[in-house]
Parts: structure tokens; C-alpha cells; sequence
């Protein structure tokens, strides 16, 4: 019969949501930091990289501190959940990708490449919602919530760019960029946060 390990599963599950919310908070300020036309660049680079580490370390303690569980085996149907899991995240990851490169696409050739970034942060924050089901994790339902408002916010109340004093920002690129970035960055704590209580409890029952 299948078989599948708990609680390390859902300790590393935590932990790799943790990696991802540190790589693609860390992408999303490089897009910020992009849209400030070179203003500060070396320090939102260095803040950006050290806020992005911290959490890849912290992803990858948990993993690390997951081997130290007891292997606890659980019959059943848990190891085809496990994959159905799997299987189901992959396509919602892909369809976002599929999304962002039609959204891409469509907004070259009608030559309105400013509304790429804001359209791209309603899907990233939409794509939150199925994995929030998916995973049974609430914080993902604010992430998602909190990154489609920001799209939207932005996009009916703040100018695209702005000049001061002769320097031009893309203020749609920063706004977005910076914000999703404090939203992920925000969501992989609380992630990590979850990872150890995980841990402890793991501990204190075996």
C-alpha cells in the first residue's frame, strides 16, 4: 500500500514555500528597483539580496532540521494526495506562467507595455487563490488578496511615471515591484514562522 512520511512532508512543503517566496520577492524588487531609473541602486540591491538570503537560509534550515524528525509512516490514500498535490500545483504554476507570457505578448503588440507589470501582479496574486485551497494555507489568501488590490490601487490612482528634479521613475514599476516584493517577502516569514511550529509540535509528539 502507498505510504508517505509525516510530519517531514509537510515541514519541507512549508520550507519550499519559503524558497519561492524568497526568489520571486527578490525578482519582483529587482523589477522595483528597475523602475527607479538607477536612483539608490546599490542600496535597494544590497537590501533586496539580504532580505532574499535571510529567507533562503530559512527555507533551507527547515529542510535541514526536517531529517531530524522521526519517520512516522501513515497507510492510506495520503501518498496519491501527495501527488495529486503535486500534479495540481504544477498546472496551476504553469498557467500562471502561460498567462504572463500571453499578458506579455499582448501588451507588445498593442504597444502598452506600461499595463504589463500591473497585469502581471493581478496574476500572480490571482494564482495565490487556487494554491490557497489547494495547500489549506490562509496566508496565501492574503498574499493574493493584498498583491491583486495593490495591482489595482495602482493602477486607477497612481501615474505611470513621474520626473524629479530632471530624473525619471517609473512609478507603476517601483510601486508594483517594491510592494509584491514586501507581499512575498512578508508571506515566506509567515511561512517560516509556520515551518517551526511544525517542527516543535513534530518534536514534542515523537
Amino acid at each position: 500500500m502507498p505510504q508517505t512520511i509525516i510530519p517531514v512532508a509537510a515541514v519541507r512543503g512549508t520550507a519550499a514555500g519559503v524558497l519561492f517566496m524568497a526568489f520571486f520577492g527578490t525578482l519582483w524588487a529587482g523589477i522595483g528597483i528597475r523602475g527607479l531609473q538607477g536612483w539608490g541602486f546599490i542600496w535597494f540591491l544590497m537590501v533586496s539580496l539580504l532580505i532574499g538570503v535571510f529567507l533562503l537560509i530559512g527555507g533551507i534550515k527547515l529542510i535541514k532540521k526536517s531529517k531530524l524528525l522521526s519517520n512516522v509512516i501513515m497507510e492510506g490514500n495520503s501518498a496519491r494526495h501527495s501527488k495529486r498535490m503535486g500534479i495540481m500545483f504544477g498546472i496551476i504554476f504553469g498557467l500562471e506562467g502561460v498567462f504572463i507570457a500571453a499578458a506579455s505578448a499582448i501588451c507588445r503588440a498593442a504597444n502598452h507595455l506600461d499595463l504589463f507589470v500591473p497585469i502581471m501582479a493581478l496574476i500572480v496574486g490571482a494564482h495565490f487563490f487556487p494554491l490557497a485551497r489547494l495547500f489549506r494555507v490562509r496566508i496565501h489568501y492574503i498574499a493574493g488578496t493584498l498583491l491583486c488590490l495593490l495591482a489595482i490601487v495602482t493602477l486607477l490612482t497612481l501615474p505611470v511615471r513621474i520626473i524629479i528634479e530632471h530624473h525619471q521613475i517609473e512609478v507603476w514599476w517601483a510601486t508594483l515591484g517594491f510592494g509584491s516584493a514586501l507581499i512575498l517577502w512578508g508571506t515566506g516569514a509567515a511561512l517560516w514562522v509556520s515551518g517551526i511550529g511544525l517542527l516543535k509540535r513534530a518534536s514534542e509528539r515523537y
